[in-house]
């Protein structure tokens, strides 16, 4: 069972820049892939970014195009999600992923915990 350690998020005012930290304890055979998904307050769980392991391939979603970059670190196992100028739209539980990258999004096998970003406006 992989267990996925998310950190890094926290309380910031508009505008503001948090990068958030996700380390896998290990690697599969079934995941080739990790990154982030988030979930506002009553709203559902949306994809917001994933890169693959072995070949770099990084995929984004729409609303944060441009705004956002993921990174990664193979020898750590860890993920990086860069959140500079921060909205307040932004607010959400942020949830780490590993799985398979698809043609657009990340389909994940593996969650993290969730950590919460809160963007004061």
């Amino acid at each position: 069972q992989v267990q996925l350690a998310e950190s890094g998020g926290g309380l910031v005012q508009a505008g503001g820049s948090l990068r958030l930290s996700c380390t896998a304890s290990e690697r599969t055979f079934s995941t080739n892939a990790m990154g982030w998904f988030r979930q506002a307050p009553g709203k559902g769980r949306e994809f917001v970014a994933a890169i693959g392991w072995d070949n770099g391939v990084i995929k984004y979603a729409d609303a944060i195009k441009g705004r956002f970059t993921i990174s990664r670190d193979n020898a750590k196992i860890t993920v990086y999600l860069q959140m500079p100028a921060l909205k307040p739209d932004d607010t959400a539980v942020y949830y780490c992923a590993a799985g398979v990258l698809g043609v657009a999004v990340l389909l994940p096998e593996y969650w993290g915990q969730g950590t919460q970003v809160t963007v004061l406006s």
